[in-house]
């Protein structure tokens, strides 16, 4: 909404925004490339910036018209959204990608438990927990039938990688599999209904018997 009241009143300012568009997104490239952004402090960094750019936007603008003013700090505001946005999805996909985490944790439990529960997840309406207990489900039961290692502390990506072996013609999926089952623990991604009945389809899959819908 804010966007569509901005872009008439850009088009209606004399004299026109300074910087123009392009010299902000360089100036965005130019400040984001710098190396001390690159380290555990990165969006309090980013904040700084902002916080810099904001008073800069003002202060240039201080002697221009209010509406000048404005429509200047509105479009300031809109890009500190969207960066704030884009870095904090980046920082979770970089978590999800580099923990190491094993995929199975020291709970005695069957792969049937495992499957009953998420099952119940499921008709419960929570999703996330359906498909990290169906994706265990899926390793577990083949580590009980002695067609995967039981590997202590392998990852996702471990385990879908030698069931990837063992089923090649399901690699694809128990890849996916693998990548959601990062995401959705490790980097806060939100899962959906048919995500966690597409794994509970390929533990029927891998078990050879009719997927359960």
């Amino acid at each position: 909404m804010i966007a569509v009241l901005v872009v008439p009143l850009i088009g209606r300012l004399d004299p026109p925004l300074d910087p123009s568009g392009d010299e902000a997104r360089g100036q965005l490239r130019r400040e984001l490339a710098r190396p001390e952004y690159y380290d555990a402090n990165l969006l309090e960094r980013i904040s700084n910036w902002l916080d810099r750019l904001i008073d800069g936007s003002v202060g240039a603008a201080s002697t221009s018209p209010p509406l000048t003013v404005a429509v200047a700090i509105l479009v300031t505001l809109l890009l500190a959204t969207g960066v704030i946005l884009i870095v904090s999805r980046a920082q979770r996909t970089a978590r999800a990608e580099s923990v190491p985490t094993g995929a199975l944790t020291d709970e005695v439990i069957t792969a049937d438990e495992l499957r009953a529960r998420a099952e119940a997840a499921l008709r419960g309406g929570d999703p996330v927990a359906a498909l990290i207990d169906a994706f265990r489900a899926t390793a577990v039961r083949q580590i009980e039938r002695g067609r995967i290692d039981d590997v202590p502390q392998a990852t996702a990506h471990e385990l879908a990688g030698a069931l990837a072996a063992t089923f090649p013609e399901h690699g694809p999926a128990v890849r996916r599999g693998a990548d959601l089952f990062d995401q959705v623990l490790y980097g806060d991604r939100p899962a959906t209904v048919e995500q966690a009945r597409d794994l509970l389809a390929l533990d029927d899959a891998l078990a050879g018997r009719a997927a359960r819908r």
